[in-house]
């Protein structure tokens, strides 16, 4: 009997990291037509610039590296890398500032390492620290949410275009008029002047608990992240203890000084809090592998998310949380990871 000789792997597994990471694009889809809702079609196009961007860099990179591009650019994760670096931009943002930030999480952060598999640090985050250090102004020019006074005078989506590919608005707009600070920065600040938080949340700018229109996005991103956890794409152990890093101190000041500390509500509902627990701090290439590493990894993170914010120089600090909390994962799967049966440490 002649059997037909076949290439391995013989078996493949059931879940493909294509299929992982279609599941986190579509987990995302109701967090980004909330955002569009509150700050327009800007994300969109950052969206548009960021894959194009990551895709292109990747291929190139995979091209200089001698390796086949279609497989890799199949699985989907500099697709993954490019919308959440987008997420993190502001609504507004020139196409050379986004295509910057893609670029460089992908042969910067990625590629250079060797790879999928082999990035020490998140990507997406690593490129949006590259640019919040070296573009500050385009990285802090945010649009009101929808339901403000100032929303009406809002870019269109001519002029969000027009923005994105020359950096200019479109007269009479100008950044004095639609632009403002973010939640988090307006705290921050208004907090340093003396102002208690009864008085700084008397903006329009603030709704019920958190950031008005990012409370919103907040509770969808937080949908989505469900969804990947009924579907098993991530576990538990990262998002709740990234949550627990953020609102055990905040609860702890909060209740020590409320008119000078803002609300645990606050923090998880603003910024990018949940889409850090649920989308970010979750990759599996730079997060802890054990399960007790998990929650320590995601503690770390949660906690340095708010000292960054009340004393650091950063009104968000999960990015930098991140990338700190990456730099300590092989110390944290060293004294975590279970010892092998047989084996002697």
């Amino acid at each position: 009997m002649r059997f037909t000789p076949t290439r391995p792997p013989h078996l493949r597994p059931a879940v493909s990291v294509t299929r992982v990471m279609s599941e986190v694009l579509v987990a995302l889809v109701p967090a980004t037509i909330a955002y569009v809702w509150f700050f327009g079609p800007g994300i969109l196009m950052n969206m548009a610039v960021c894959v194009t961007i990551a895709i292109l860099a990747e291929a190139a990179m995979l091209a200089a590296r001698g390796r086949p591009a279609l497989p890799q650019l199949a699985d989907l994760t500099a697709v993954v890398t490019a919308v959440l670096l987008a997420f993190a931009l502001p609504p507004l943002t020139p196409w050379w500032v986004t295509a910057t930030g893609a670029a460089f999480a992908i042969i910067f952060a990625k590629q250079l390492y060797g790879g999928l598999g082999y990035n020490p640090f998140n990507p997406a985050m690593a490129g949006y620290v590259v640019l919040l250090i070296s573009f500050p102004v385009e990285m802090t020019q945010w649009l009101p949410p929808a339901g403000m006074d100032l929303a009406g005078d809002r870019p269109g989506l001519g002029a969000t275009l027009g923005y994105v590919l020359s950096g200019q608005l479109a007269a009479p707009l100008s950044w004095d008029v639609v632009g403002g600070a973010t939640p988090l920065d307006d705290v921050k600040t208004q907090l340093g002047l003396m102002r208690t938080v009864d008085e700084v949340r008397s903006s329009l700018l603030y709704g019920d608990f958190g950031a008005r229109g990012w409370e919103w996005i907040n509770n969808f991103i937080a949908v989505g992240g469900i969804w990947l956890l009924y579907r098993r794409v991530i576990r538990w152990h990262i998002p709740v203890a990234v949550l627990l890093g953020v609102i055990i101190p905040a609860t702890v000041f909060y209740v020590a000084d409320p008119g000078h500390n803002a609300s645990p509500a606050f923090h998880v509902f603003s910024g990018a809090t949940m889409l850090g627990a649920f989308f970010i701090a979750t990759d599996p290439v730079s997060a802890a592998t054990s399960d007790r590493g998990r929650l320590i990894y995601g503690f770390g993170i949660g906690l340095l998310t708010y000292i960054i914010r009340a004393w650091g120089g950063y009104p968000d600090g999960v990015a930098f949380a991140v990338l700190l909390m990456n730099m300590a994962v092989p110390a944290i799967d060293h004294f975590t990871v279970p010892r092998a049966y047989g084996h002697e440490r």
